[in-house]
């Protein structure tokens, strides 16, 4: 293919635009237009200085200066949803649930789906009383570095019992009476299936 010359206007424009143009900071260089930089060597760095010796570390103890855990302070009662008299019945262990969970010694991803599958089998079942048994959380081998620990299922259980799915299920939740378990345990007073 033969090419084609410039036409002088063609010309005058492409010298006027090349004036114009100046080079891109971070171009390479063009061959044609001069001869190339010097190459310059790098600098020495100087060697990283050797460390000191470590400093030797006091014996410690996990936990040792964590402050004390306070103790937990009394939430206000809750709510009766339910009958009255059912519920200080209930409260003073007269009344005999009909069915019970213990999920002492799961883990909490056991026991969760164990929770909402007997509370829901129960209120299609037609029961209105069932314990949850979730242990006091306390045992032998205590050490106050993991007292956050202790009774994860105790304190977990009710705030399961109050969101979805169980909330529409569950009216009422109260700590069992110590003849059902006392503190590592509630009553789940369920609402009537529809």
């Amino acid at each position: 293919m033969r090419r084609r010359r410039l036409s002088r206007e063609d010309r005058a424009l492409w010298d006027e635009v090349a004036r114009r143009v100046r080079p891109m900071r971070d171009a390479p260089p063009d061959a044609v237009s001069g001869p190339p930089p010097e190459k310059t060597l790098p600098e020495k760095t100087p060697p990283a200085p050797v460390p000191a010796a470590p400093l030797p570390l006091k014996p410690f103890r996990l936990g040792a200066k964590a402050p004390a855990a306070a103790p937990p302070t009394p939430s206000a009662p809750p709510a009766i949803r339910m009958d009255r008299k059912a519920f200080l019945r209930m409260k003073g262990g007269k009344l005999d649930p009909e069915a019970r969970i213990d999920l002492h010694g799961m883990t909490l991803a056991e026991a969760h789906p164990a929770l909402i599958g007997f509370i829901l089998r129960s209120q299609a079942e037609a029961r209105r009383l069932v314990l949850v048994i979730t242990g006091k959380g306390s045992g032998a081998e205590w050490d106050p570095a993991f007292a956050d620990r202790r009774g994860v299922l105790r304190r977990q259980v009710p705030h399961w019992l109050h969101q979805a799915p169980l909330s529409g299920a569950v009216m009422q939740v109260a700590p069992a009476h110590r003849r059902h378990g006392g503190e590592g345990a509630f009553y789940v007073y369920l609402r009537r299936s529809r």
